[in-house]
């Protein structure tokens, strides 16, 4: 489990668009909100997502990306943002690796079966690639709210 002060894995990812987005490209320049999520075009993970986007200026005044990444595929990703107009960045990571190095990727229990998933969690990420905060098992409602004050104290 990652905690907060250690170093953000670095990855490069394709986005809805099929471009790549680097993480450490983005180091030294802007401060980083990595929020992982099950599922694209599901109740919490679409409230999520618009939260971020309706908060996307004031993210972008504190000079913070932020950035969703499940494992759902590049076209999935590009629905659900058309669909919502969705602003953030959404990252495929269909492998699975990103999600292994963030350690989101668990056995979930769910109406009595065991199977593994996505636990819901965010990373705040200084300019210079420390995690300030590591929050796993996220609840959706009024989480992008609390993870811009948490950019603002930095």
């Amino acid at each position: 489990m990652l905690q907060n002060g250690d170093r953000a894995p670095v990855f490069s990812l394709p986005n809805a668009d099929m471009e790549r987005v680097d993480l450490e490209e983005r180091i030294g320049r802007r401060n980083a909100v990595i929020y992982f999520y099950p599922k694209d075009d599901t109740p919490g993970c679409t409230m999520e997502a618009l939260e971020f986007t309706d908060l996307q200026g004031e993210f972008d005044a504190a000079e913070t990306e932020v950035i969703g990444i499940s494992r759902d595929s590049c076209g999935s990703h590009g629905a659900f943002r058309d669909k919502f107009g969705i602003t953030v960045h959404l990252l495929s990571d269909t492998d699975g690796e990103v999600c292994e190095a963030y350690d989101v990727w668990r056995e979930k229990e769910a109406h009595g079966e065991k199977r593994m998933g996505i636990v819901r969690s965010t990373f705040v990420i200084d300019k210079a690639g420390v995690i300030r905060q590591a929050i796993y098992d996220v609840k959706p409602k009024g989480h992008a709210a609390q993870i811009l004050e948490m950019v603002r104290a930095l």
